[in-house]
């Protein structure tokens, strides 16, 4: 299967930078205080919560336009979450919460959080291997 795009970055650690090749991108990564860290820096689910709600969003925008419906004013906040496995290692899970515009109907708006989440790459990378919820507000 060929990308239509490739990220690239580079880092040594929770407590290290991160760099993508391109240089767009060069954070000063922190261990969460949480985990016994300073929690100075963003940390790998800050940036994972950040671009999942970024992606959400954009394919929501496209979905909404094959619906034929304005999402224009739309939000997603995406909650990562850590998580001990009880076996010496971790895992993930997601809360989306989206916030649609007034004009949409419960229905509507549940239709189209459903059809984003089948179109999102994110979604379609996370499904079946850690719990995403979704919740439309």
């Amino acid at each position: 299967m060929s990308s239509m795009y490739t990220a690239i970055a580079t880092s040594a650690g929770r407590d290290r930078r991160a760099v993508s090749s391109d240089g767009q991108l060069d954070v000063q990564l922190g261990l969460q205080k949480e985990l016994g860290g300073t929690g100075v820096g963003t940390n790998p689910e800050q940036l994972f919560a950040a671009g999942y709600a970024a992606c959400f969003a954009s394919a929501m925008r496209l979905v909404a336009q094959r619906q034929k419906v304005d999402a224009a004013d739309a939000a997603v906040t995406a909650e990562v979450g850590l998580h001990a496995n009880g076996e010496g290692g971790f895992s993930l899970s997601v809360t989306l919460r989206v916030e649609l515009p007034g004009h949409l109907s419960e229905e509507e708006g549940r239709t189209l959080v459903e059809a984003t989440h089948q179109v999102c790459p994110y979604s379609n990378a996370t499904r079946g291997n850690i719990p995403v919820e979704l919740v439309v507000e």
